[in-house]
């Protein structure tokens, strides 16, 4: 049987920029849908208030999914802060008095340019619930494969260099150092997973290469 793969788009996306990934998927007979997010379901998550309203989305994908299988478990394709989103999701501790306990359900998690942390003061209420309760590769029974972008050296030569300095020093302290313009390699891996940067690639699917572009989707896809 078939393992879905579930495609949850990143801090104020929808699903649109992620079809043509779910495309890419499909193409490789790889079974892929992208939950049905616009934009704005993200805005009462704004200012590191709950991101149950994205939670409920995902998992009623995920329910659905599993319903018209009848399978046991999907995978999780997650871009930007749907990564770490997705380890509240696994969790079995409360979260805003809701306890998702998602961990049965899903076989992988794949993370897309995720800060796994982040010293910006509006993420540390989210972020330090997911990393003091689930830190790192925290289920042994779930395969975590974190893809990074080296794109960028962050400087303050050049505004798109700039941009990523300045990027780079909120999540980790320190600017100077390479990433996929928006998130910093060593903080989108997790210890114990299946971590990898790949050269070129950019955060956002508007500056051109990107994690869903064609030559990134077949590097990570041959993880699902």
């Amino acid at each position: 049987m078939t393992t879905t793969n579930i495609i949850l788009a990143g801090y104020l996306a929808g699903a649109s920029d992620y079809i043509p990934i779910a495309k890419k998927l499909e193409e490789k007979n790889l079974t892929a849908i992208v939950v049905p997010l616009k934009w704005w379901d993200w805005v009462p998550t704004l200012g590191g208030r709950s991101i149950a309203p994205i939670l409920e989305k995902l998992d009623q994908t995920v329910n659905q999914e599993l319903a018209k299988t009848g399978a046991s478990k999907v995978n999780i394709i997650a871009h930007s802060a749907g990564g770490w989103l997705s380890r509240i999701y696994l969790g079995d501790r409360p979260y805003y008095d809701k306890v998702w306990d998602a961990r049965s359900k899903v076989a992988k998690l794949v993370c897309l340019g995720t800060p796994q942390r982040s010293l910006e003061p509006w993420s540390l209420p989210n972020l330090g619930f997911v990393n003091d309760n689930y830190p790192d590769a925290f289920y042994d029974d779930i395969e975590y494969i974190c893809v990074a972008g080296n794109a960028v050296q962050g400087k303050k030569s050049t505004p798109k260099k700039w941009l990523a300095y300045s990027s780079y020093e909120l999540t980790i302290g320190q600017g100077d150092v390479w990433g996929d313009g928006i998130i910093p390699i060593e903080a989108a891996y997790l210890d114990g997973a299946k971590n990898m940067a790949i050269d070129g690639v950019y955060h956002s699917p508007r500056s051109g290469k990107w994690y869903g572009s064609q030559e990134v989707v077949d590097i990570w896809a041959k993880y699902l």
